[in-house]
């Protein structure tokens, strides 16, 4: 039976008794007493290491459907969460949520306090940050390690094709474009564009409709 079809979807919290270490993670099943502590790489460490009487899982929160799940344990499991030091998961959450490397997940850590803060605050520790992360990306994806996350040599089947385009189907068109309700408007070389209820307004103050 796929997980979607299961009776309960719930974020659960697996904490490790003797020294307060937990992971986060999302479970859907038909048992509620299935026993399933988490399949988390440091976590299935920790297990092996204390054994499962140190471990305790606790339910969070209930979700009505997988979908709802994956996309509250994207909100759980965020990159704020996976860098603190008692946090056993090593991704962020959501179905195929992509690894977090160790050494960047320990360089987060180095500068964790506070982090959050700067990166809000000062531009240029928060571009110095970004381009890190762009250089690191880039050259991970050079040595391979994202092959399992991307598209390379790989084709939608026909029936993919057909749902998408279903999907784009009155997308685009009528309200739901974004240019809906507004138009062009010149004066003196300048372009603007505006709301079309606001036509008469700029008219009256020497503005032409059209643009150069």
């Amino acid at each position: 039976m796929a997980r979607k079809e299961k009776q309960y979807h719930f974020i659960y919290k697996t904490t490790n008794l003797l020294n307060g270490k937990y992971y986060y993670g999302m479970h859907s099943t038909d048992n509620l007493d299935d026993g399933y502590l988490g399949s988390g790489k440091r976590l299935r460490y920790s297990i092996n290491k204390h054994g499962e009487v140190n471990h305790i899982r606790e339910i969070i929160e209930y979700l009505p459907d997988r979908e709802s799940l994956i996309s509250r344990e994207k909100e759980i499991i965020n990159l704020n969460e996976v860098a603190k030091e008692d946090c056993l998961n090593l991704k962020v959450g959501g179905d195929g949520g992509a690894q977090l490397p160790e050494k960047q997940r320990n360089w987060i850590l180095a500068g964790s306090k506070g982090f959050t803060n700067r990166i809000k605050n000062d531009e240029e520790f928060r571009i110095k940050i970004t381009n890190h992360l762009i250089i690191q990306t880039k050259e991970n994806h050079k040595k391979g390690k994202y092959q399992y996350n991307t598209f390379t040599d790989r084709n939608h089947t026909e029936e993919t094709k057909r749902k998408m385009s279903c999907a784009k189907i009155g997308t685009g068109t009528g309200c739901n474009n974004s240019q809906y309700g507004t138009c062009w408007i010149t004066k003196e070389g300048v372009n603007k564009k505006i709301k079309k209820e606001l036509v008469g307004e700029y008219v009256n103050n020497g503005w032409i409709l059209g643009r150069i």
